[in-house]
C-alpha cells in the first residue's frame, strides 16, 4: 500500500517561508502529475500547484510568484517552497500524485499568523 508522507508544515509569521515535502512510501508507476492542494476551514479544497511529468508547472493565481513546486531526485518526491506567506495561506496542505491511480497524503497544517 503506497502512502504519501508530508512534512514541513507549521506556524509561521506573515512574510515568512515554509518548504513542504512529500514522499511516497513505495513505488508509484505511470506518474502523470504531482501537486499540492489546500483546504481552509469552511472552504473547498483547491489546487495550489502542480508539476506535470514533462516538467511544466501550473500555479493558482493566489500563489503565483510566491510558491515554487519541484520534484526531487527521487522521482516519487515533490516539494513546495512557499514565500511571503500571508494569513490567507492558512490551510491544511495535501500532496497529490496522479499515476495509474490517484494518491493523497494525510495533510499538513500550515498556519500563518498576522
Amino acid at each position: 500500500q503506497v502512502q504519501l508522507v508530508e512534512s514541513g508544515g507549521g506556524l509561521v509569521q506573515a512574510g515568512g517561508s515554509l518548504r513542504l515535502s512529500c514522499a511516497a512510501s513505495g513505488s508509484i508507476f505511470g506518474i502523470n502529475a504531482m501537486g499540492w492542494y489546500r483546504q481552509a476551514p469552511g472552504k473547498q479544497r483547491e489546487l495550489v500547484a502542480v508539476i506535470i511529468s514533462g516538467g511544466s508547472t501550473n500555479y493558482a493565481d493566489s500563489v503565483k510568484g510566491r510558491c515554487t513546486i519541484s520534484r526531487g531526485s527521487a522521482k516519487n518526491t515533490v516539494y513546495l517552497q512557499m514565500n511571503s506567506l500571508t494569513p490567507e495561506d492558512t490551510a491544511v496542505y495535501y500532496c497529490n500524485v496522479q499515476g495509474l491511480r490517484t494518491y493523497w497524503g494525510q495533510g499538513t497544517q500550515v498556519t500563518v499568523s498576522s
